[in-house]
């Protein structure tokens, strides 16, 4: 099944989960009421996004090279915002009246670049030496935690990205365990809480981790998983423990829901989170270099009967985009990283545009602080590399690396990663051709409302923590 094909489905599995945990009435064959009151439910988002848009006017963008994010390309384009979404793209838009027009000619309009991993606000910071709270490695299961509870809402990293184009960018914990707890998608806006950043309504992610990482890290102290398969048998004994606990959970409610007596399991919030990825309302984002070893981690979810959304790092993505366009799987990639360690040595440079051009889902990826501020460069060297060994990629479908494609793996395409009449407005104008070292972000509009003027310094965010802090030349 393909990634388009199967966001839809789970979609509507997800609506089907909430269902069953929702409050409402029901009844049972006979006729009979049953009583919700009665009836042990748990919420399914206990800590809801807060995040509010900022007040945006009517802007329209003029005679611009427009990328829209799905493989088209507008010479001399226009786009046009209105209530924070995109109201027209096209050539030769009539500005409403009152609307901000801005002349465009020789720059560039794209979607806002959207970062699959990233650990900003749960990492260090060099700039600022931020804590590091991201890995919870105390034992290889910890699906339990959720790393929006280790953001830290002032990272100055969050406004070095957006000076890069970034609107969106989705937080994961670190890759020691076998599952390393959930993520987090987030606006990449000022916020005092992690919730006022929180993007709307996406799907809870869930982080797990193949190969070196997990045993490296618990082989060294002398316990389980010291091995690939040790790692297949430690997730392979979750799984089966998340199943057996999501049945007595669905046994539990059916039976309630029909009128009989009997004790709700006791809750537990590991096997909570798993059990929400067999459901379908939870998005598995994985750690994983080496063909083999995603081939093995396709064939286990096809085992348990859940999805894998993405391959993250996915060195070798390139031997196998067959079987990642036949499971629905994306590949999230580095555009030249490689041979750090064993399980990355047979990268190529290449990985990107070769997946891509097979027929696999495919985007760039940071996993750094610094890589986040310029992943428009990294796309670059990654076309140029694929162009360079024969590749047809034209500019616009590359920028669907760097904005719908994670939308789609993230689950959020329906709202942002295009430029499509009545999505987000989150839209970057580029001083030139946004492949050029030479190119900067010159705006940036994350629902429609200016959030990074290059020009203006008061439209430039500063953290709080960044307030007083010695600026250039002081001491």
């Amino acid at each position: 099944m393909t990634l388009k094909a199967w966001m839809p489905a789970l979609a509507a599995t997800a609506v089907i989960g909430l269902a069953a945990c929702s409050a409402g009435s029901g009844s049972n064959d006979s006729g009979t009421d049953a009583s919700e009151t009665d009836i042990v439910r748990h919420s399914l988002d206990p800590y809801p996004s807060t995040y509010a848009p900022r007040p945006s006017g009517v802007t329209l963008i003029q005679g611009a090279t427009v990328l829209d994010g799905i493989g088209g390309e507008i010479e001399n384009g226009d786009v046009l915002i209105e209530n924070g979404r995109i109201a027209a793209v096209g050539t030769g838009l009539e500005a409403p009246e009152g609307a901000t027009v801005i002349d465009a000619t020789g720059r560039y309009v794209t979607p806002g670049v959207i970062d699959i991993h990233s650990h900003l606000g749960a990492y260090p910071s060099p700039s600022v030496g931020a804590h590091s709270d991201g890995n919870e490695a105390t034992q290889p299961v910890t699906s339990e935690v959720w790393v929006e509870h280790s953001v830290w809402p002032q990272d100055p990293g969050f406004e070095a990205a957006l000076a890069g184009g970034v609107t969106t960018l989705h937080v994961l914990p670190g890759s020691a365990n076998l599952f390393g707890g959930r993520g987090v998608t987030l606006r990449n806006v000022s916020g005092r809480t992690v919730q006022e950043m929180k993007f709307p309504d996406a799907p809870y992610t869930l982080k797990m981790a193949c190969g070196e990482n997990p045993s490296r890290v618990y082989g060294n102290r002398g316990q389980s998983p010291a091995t690939d398969m040790g790692n297949m048998a430690g997730y392979r004994a979750a799984w089966i423990r998340a199943a057996d606990y999501r049945d007595s959970w669905h046994e539990y409610w059916e039976a309630a829901e029909n009128g009989e007596d009997g004790d709700a399991p006791t809750r537990d919030l590991e096997l909570e989170t798993l059990m929400g990825v067999l459901d379908g309302e939870i998005l598995i984002q994985m750690h994983c270099y080496r063909a083999d070893q995603m081939a093995q981690i396709m064939d286990l979810s096809q085992e348990f009967g859940y999805q894998v959304t993405t391959f993250h790092h996915a060195v070798e993505a390139y031997k196998i985009p067959d079987l990642l366009a036949e499971n629905g799987t994306c590949a999230a990639v580095w555009a030249d990283w490689g041979g750090f360690k064993m399980e990355a040595y047979d990268a190529v440079r290449e990985n990107l545009a070769m997946t891509h051009a097979n027929g696999a889902c495919a985007m760039i990826h940071s996993d750094s602080d610094m890589g986040i501020q310029r992943l428009n460069q990294e796309v670059a060297k990654a076309l140029g590399d694929g162009r360079r060994a024969g590749l047809d990629i034209s500019d616009g479908e590359a920028w669907a690396w760097l904005s719908s494609n994670p939308a789609h793996a993230l689950g959020i395409a329906d709202q942002t990663g295009s430029l499509q009449p009545g999505l987000r407005a989150d839209v970057v104008l580029w001083s030139g051709n946004p492949y050029s070292t030479y190119t900067r972000a010159d705006q940036v509009w994350i629902d429609g409302a200016m959030s990074f003027d290059r020009r203006d310094e008061s439209q430039q965010p500063v953290r709080d923590f960044m307030l007083g802090q010695p600026g250039e030349g002081e001491d």
